[in-house]
């Protein structure tokens, strides 16, 4: 019987094993920078205020607007304001075209912005009667009152989906009903109560003008006790108004 040999020294080790490669490091995550992630949460705050302004913007066109924060800052001002929705059928229809010749003749012309009137304002080096209705109700409804760039980039923005959404006689018949006429007086059915007692259903011309020459400055003039600059400016209003319905520019809105 043979006798085993010793096993030798790579026997006693076993089966060869493979030596194995070493693991590669892990590629290293790089942190995200922080403009990045500030970036981001900005971009998902954004798309969250033009989520809500859209709703608003539809909810607003068969819903009366119930106050802005313009009305709110009087409110805590005053103490308290007088304002009364009323439908548009309940204004008279020379209100309409006596607030648009005052403000915005080419309204039905224009998708929120009139750049004839824009163009004419920087060679006046002015903005007065750059600012159209569409803008105005943008403004009381959406946005706070005051200059600023944050303001005049959000307008711009939301006058075109406005546009879009409601239709001109929305537009004109929301303007009417969140304008101030007076210190406090809010809409046109407040406002014809208040300098006239009488319902916005019911305005002659003289006093639907009267209320639209009182614009943009209800603090500093009066509809029913009338400067010489009201005055003159009514009888402007007048003839607008008489202007528009015959060419053809209140079409818009009156059907």
């Amino acid at each position: 019987m043979s006798e085993k040999s010793d096993p030798t020294p790579s026997e006693k080790q076993g089966p060869a094993k493979r030596k194995r490669k070493p693991k590669a490091e892990a590629a290293a995550v790089p942190k995200p920078r922080l403009w990045r992630v500030l970036a981001k949460w900005v971009s998902r705050f954004l798309g969250g205020v033009a989520a809500v302004y859209a709703v608003l913007i539809l909810l607003f066109s068969f819903v009366p607007p119930p106050i802005n924060f313009y009305q709110l800052g009087e409110v805590w001002r005053l103490g308290a304001i007088d304002k009364d929705w009323v439908s548009w059928e309940e204004i008279a229809p020379v209100m309409g075209r006596s607030a648009v010749a005052a403000e915005d003749a080419n309204f039905c012309n224009h998708w929120g912005f009139d750049m004839a009137a824009i163009r004419e304002a920087i060679e006046a080096g002015s903005n007065r009667g750059a600012s159209t209705i569409s803008q105005q109700v943008v403004k009381n409804v959406f946005l706070w009152h005051g200059r600023s760039y944050a303001r005049k980039a959000m307008e711009a923005i939301l006058t075109p989906m406005v546009e879009l959404v409601w239709s001109k006689e929305r537009i004109l018949e929301v303007y009417l009903n969140v304008a101030e006429f007076d210190e406090g007086v809010f809409g046109v059915q407040a406002a014809a109560q208040h300098h006239f007692g009488v319902d916005a259903r019911d305005l002659s011309a003289l006093q639907a003008a009267r209320l639209a020459a009182v614009l943009p400055d209800p603090k500093g003039r009066s509809a029913s006790e009338p400067s010489s600059f009201v005055r003159s400016r009514t009888r402007s209003i007048i003839s607008g108004a008489e202007t528009i319905a015959a060419d053809g520019r209140s079409a818009c809105f009156e059907g």
